[in-house]
C-alpha cells in the first residue's frame, strides 16, 4: 500500500513537472526579475515565498523548475502546481488542498471522541490543518490501533469526506466498535519457584470469573496485560529472583477475532539473599541514622521493594533537613556463586535549600489565607519533606478542596531556594438538600438542609436543617470558625428545638419538648489529637400518656417534669484515619465526659469511649475493629440518670439482628428502658463487591456482633451479653447513605426481639 501511495506522488509530481515545461514553452535560461503567486486562498504568499528555492535575480533553468516544484509540493498545501514566464516574471499557479474545516466521529462508545481527536492529531490530521486524501489510510489505521489495544479486533471505521464551499471539507467517520475480544486462557511458562495459580491471581487480566457480572478482567487490554507483566516482575524481584526476566509474550487471536490466548514465558533465574547494605557517598554526619533506616538484615532474600523502601526513607529524613533534591543510586555488587548481592546505597544530599514562597493557584472562592493557615511549611524555613507531605494531607482533607497538587520549582539565579506551587481544585462548598426516607425504626423521613462549608471563602462552616418523622421533629443551627484563633481553636455556635414521641420507637411510653444551645471549642494538641470543650443550655418538658411506666412517673414524681440544665462536655478524640468516609486504615478513638453542672435541675454524668481500629488485611480488604463503652449515673439530688438520656442497644448501629432500642432492661410494662451502662463490640471484614470493585461509594462486609445494655455496671453479666453475625452493605445513595444488613443472632434469649434484615435511608453517615 505504501509502493501505491509513493506512485501517486510521484506521477503527480512528474505531471507537474512537464506542465511547468509545457508552460515555459522553452528551455531558455533566464534572470528571474519578479515572482508572482496566483491561486492563493488561504495560504499567503509570504509561505509560499518561504518555500521557494529562487529569489529575484536568480538565473532559471529546466533544473530549477523541477526543484520549484518538488519543494511546493513537499510542504502538502497543494494538489497542484505549474510554472510560467512573463517576460522575466516568473509565474507560480497553485492548486491549495481542502482544509479540514471538521472532524465529525459518531459510533464511539469505549473511546471519549476527544481521545480519538488527540489521536488523530498525532498523525497530522485535526481542525484547521490541510487535507491530503493519502492520509486517509493512515488515520483509518490509527484508529484501528487505539481499539485494537482495548481488545476490540472486530472494529469497523467507515471515513467519507463531504466538500464545503471555501475549499473545505467535513472528514466524517462512522465507527461500530464490536465487542472485545475475550481471554480464554492466560499460561504462564518457566515457571519453578511459584504455581501458577499464584501467579495468576497477581493478573487484572484472566478468564472471566462467573460472578463477575459488571467486570472487565476478560476483555483483553495492551495496557492492562503490560500492567500486569510489570506486577509479575515486580513480585519475582521483590523475592529474591534478582536475574528474572520475561522473555517473550505472546498473544494469539482466533481467526473469527473472538477468542484470546495469552502465553507469558519466563526465566526465573535463581534466588538471591543479600550479603550487607552499605552506605556510600556525602552522608552529613547522619552514618548511625541512615544506616538505621534501612532495615534490612544481612541474610534476608533479596528485595527490589525493599531497597526502594529503604531509599525513600533516607531521601524522606534528608528531605526534612532541607535537601529537597536529595538522591540515593543503588549499585549492586553480585556474587552469583554464593548467590548473594551486596548492597550499596550512594547518597548524594544536594544542596540544602529554603523554601522562598508558597504560591497557591486554583482557589476562586477560598481565601489565601485559609490555605496558608494548614501549611505546616513555612515560607523563609527550611525546606522539609515532612512538613509538607503533612501540608498537603491537612489540605486534601479540608471539605471543600477535591484535589492538592505540590510541585517544587528551583528558584532562578540561586541554587539554594525553591518555591512551592501548589495547585488547589475546589469542590462546590454549599448544598441545599431536600429528601426523603425511611427507617424501620422512625418511619418516613423528612430532611431540608441548606450547609455553606466554605461559607464567603473564609473555611467556616453554616448549616441550617430540618428533619422529620413520625419520632422526631427537629430543627437546628450551627456555626463553626475553625480558626477562630491563629493557633488552631475553633470555635462553634449552635441551636436547637426536637419533640420526640418515644412510643413510636416501641419503648418507654412517654413525649419530650426540648430546646437550648450550645458553644463549643476544639484545641488541637498534635497533628492527630485534640481536645473539644462544649458547655451548653437545655430546656427539657417531658409529657406522660395514659400507658407511661411507673419508672417513668416514679422519677417525674421525685424530680418534676420541667427541668432546666447547664451542661458541659468534655471530649478527648485520637484520629489517624486515612479518611472520614470508608476509611481503610487508622484509628479513631474519643473519649467523652457530658455533665451538668451543680444548680441544673438534674445532675448526672455520662462517660463514653469509642475505639475503631481499621488494620488493611491487603488491598480492598481491611478489618475494622469496633468497641463502644458508656455509663452514667446521677449525683447530687436526682434519684437516677434521667430515663431519656439513658443508653439503648441493637439495630444496625449497635448489635445487628435484634430490633432497634430491644435490648437491655425493660420498664414495667415490658417495654425497653435503657440502661446507664452500654458494653458492645463489633469485628467487621469489609471489601468492595467482587462485581463492582471500582465503586467508591459501596462496600460490603462480613461481621460478628456482640454486646448489651445493663440496669448498672456492678449488675454486667457476661451470661447476659447477646452476639450475632451476618453481612452488611453501606450505599452512599443520592439521598443518603443507605444501611442495610441480614443477620443471625448467635446468642439470644427467650424474649429477645430479633429481626433478620434491617436497613435506614436518608439518615446521615
Amino acid at each position: 500500500m505504501k509502493r501505491r501511495m509513493r506512485g501517486r506522488a510521484g506521477k503527480a509530481l512528474l505531471g507537474g513537472m512537464l506542465a511547468a515545461w509545457m508552460h515555459t514553452g522553452t528551455a531558455e535560461t533566464f534572470t528571474v526579475q519578479d515572482i508572482e503567486v496566483q491561486g492563493l486562498q488561504r495560504i499567503t504568499a509570504g509561505t509560499v515565498f518561504t518555500y521557494l528555492p529562487v529569489k529575484v535575480g536568480d538565473a532559471f533553468d529546466e533544473a530549477r523548475s523541477a526543484e520549484i516544484v518538488r519543494a511546493l509540493y513537499r510542504t502538502g498545501f497543494f494538489s497542484d502546481v505549474s510554472l510560467d514566464r512573463r517576460e522575466g516574471v516568473l509565474v507560480v499557479t497553485v492548486v491549495e488542498r481542502p482544509a479540514i474545516s471538521d472532524i465529525r466521529i459518531s459510533g464511539n462508545t469505549d473511546i471519549k471522541t476527544d481521545q480519538l481527536l488527540e489521536s488523530l492529531a498525532s498523525v497530522n490530521i485535526a481542525r484547521g490543518r490541510v487535507f491530503d486524501p493519502s492520509v486517509l489510510e493512515r488515520m483509518e489505521n490509527e484508529l484501528r490501533q487505539q481499539y485494537f489495544a482495548r481488545g476490540k479486533y472486530n472494529v469497523r471505521i467507515d471515513t467519507r469526506v463531504e466538500d464545503l464551499e471555501r475549499n473545505r471539507v467535513d472528514v466524517i467517520i462512522d465507527i461500530g466498535e464490536g465487542k472485545p475480544a475475550e481471554i480464554r486462557q492466560v499460561n504462564i511458562v518457566g515457571n519453578e519457584g511459584y504455581d501458577i495459580k499464584k501467579l495468576l491471581k497477581l493478573f487484572d487480566s484472566g478468564v472471566a470469573r462467573w460472578y463477575d457480572f459488571f467486570s472487565s478482567r476478560g476483555e483483553y487490554s495492551r495496557q492492562v496485560l503490560s500492567a500486569d507483566l510489570e506486577k509479575l516482575r515486580s513480585h519475582y524481584l521483590d523475592h529474591g529472583y534478582a536475574n528474572f526476566n520475561i522473555d517473550s509474550t505472546q498473544v494469539t487471536i482466533t481467526p473469527d477475532r473472538r477468542d484470546i490466548y495469552i502465553t507469558v514465558n519466563v526465566a526465573e533465574g535463581d534466588q538471591y539473599t543479600i550479603s550487607g547494605v552499605a552506605l556510600a557517598g556525602e552522608l552529613l554526619g547522619m552514618d548511625e541514622e541512615l544506616q538505621g533506616l534501612i532495615g534490612i538484615e544481612p541474610g534476608a532474600v533479596f528485595s527490589r521493594g525493599r531497597i526502594n523502601a529503604a531509599i525513600n526513607r533516607i531521601t524522606r529524613r534528608l528531605g526534612d533537613d532541607g535537601h529537597a533534591f536529595a538522591n540515593v543510586n543503588p549499585i549492586p555488587t553480585v556474587d552469583h556463586d554464593k548467590r548473594e548481592v551486596a548492597m550499596t546505597l550512594f547518597v548524594d544530599p544536594g544542596r540544602r535549600v529554603y523554601v522562598r514562597r508558597v504560591n497557591f493557584t486554583g482557589n476562586q472562592q477560598t481565601r489565601d489565607e485559609v490555605f496558608r493557615r494548614e501549611m505546616r511549611q513555612i515560607e523563609g524555613g527550611w525546606y522539609n519533606a515532612s512538613a509538607i507531605e503533612r501540608s498537603r494531607v491537612r489540605l486534601q482533607r479540608l471539605s471543600f478542596v477535591e484535589t492538592v497538587n505540590i510541585e517544587t520549582q528551583p528558584v532562578a539565579g540561586t541554587d539554594d531556594q525553591v518555591d512551592l506551587e501548589i495547585g488547589v481544585k475546589e469542590r462546590m462548598s454549599g448544598s441545599f438538600m431536600v429528601g426523603a426516607g425511611y427507617s424501620q425504626s422512625e418511619g418516613f423521613l423528612l430532611n431540608l438542609s441548606l450547609t455553606q462549608e466554605n461559607f464567603m471563602g473564609s473555611g467556616s462552616r453554616l448549616a441550617a436543617n430540618f428533619n422529620n418523622s413520625s419520632v422526631n421533629t427537629i430543627y437546628s443551627l450551627s456555626y463553626t470558625n475553625p480558626y477562630y484563633t491563629i493557633d488552631g481553636v475553633s470555635r462553634g455556635f449552635s441551636g436547637f428545638y426536637s419533640e420526640t414521641d418515644a412510643s413510636e420507637l416501641e419503648i418507654s411510653r412517654y413525649s419530650s419538648t426540648r430546646y437550648g444551645g450550645t458553644v463549643s471549642y476544639g484545641i488541637p494538641i498534635t497533628e492527630h489529637d485534640s481536645v473539644r470543650l462544649t458547655p451548653g443550655y437545655e430546656r427539657v418538658r417531658i409529657t406522660t400518656v395514659s400507658i407511661t411506666p411507673d419508672e417513668i412517673t416514679n422519677f417525674l414524681t421525685d424530680n418534676g417534669n420541667e427541668f432546666d440544665l447547664f451542661s458541659v462536655n468534655a471530649s478527648f478524640v485520637h484520629d489517624t484515619r486515612n479518611r472520614t468516609v470508608f476509611a481503610d486504615r487508622g484509628n479513631l478513638q474519643r473519649v467523652s465526659l457530658e455533665a451538668t453542672v451543680p444548680g441544673s435541675d438534674l445532675q448526672y454524668y455520662k462517660v463514653d469511649y469509642r475505639n475503631q481500629y481499621f488494620w488493611p488485611v491487603r488491598d480492598k480488604l481491611t478489618l475494622m475493629l469496633t468497641g463502644d463503652l458508656g455509663i452514667g449515673d446521677s449525683y447530687g439530688d436526682t434519684t437516677d440518670l434521667p430515663f431519656f438520656e439513658k443508653y439503648f442497644a441493637g439495630g444496625v448501629r449497635s448489635v445487628r439482628g435484634f430490633r432497634d432500642y430491644s435490648l437491655g432492661p425493660r420498664d414495667s410494662r415490658g417495654d425497653p428502658f435503657g440502661g446507664n451502662f452500654k458494653m458492645s463490640g463489633s469485628l467487621e471484614l469489609l471489601f468492595p463487591p467482587p462485581f463492582m470493585e471500582d465503586d467508591n461509594s459501596l462496600r460490603v462486609g462480613v461481621f460478628i456482633d456482640a454486646g448489651n445494655v445493663f440496669a448498672r455496671m456492678e449488675d454486667v453479666d457476661l451470661g447476659e451479653m447477646r452476639a450475632s453475625t451476618g453481612v452488611s452493605t453501606t450505599w452512599l445513595s443520592p439521598v443518603g447513605a443507605l444501611t442495610f444488613s441480614l443477620a443471625k443472632p448467635l446468642v439470644e434469649k427467650s424474649g429477645d426481639d430479633t429481626q433478620f434484615f434491617q436497613f435506614t435511608v436518608g439518615t446521615s453517615f
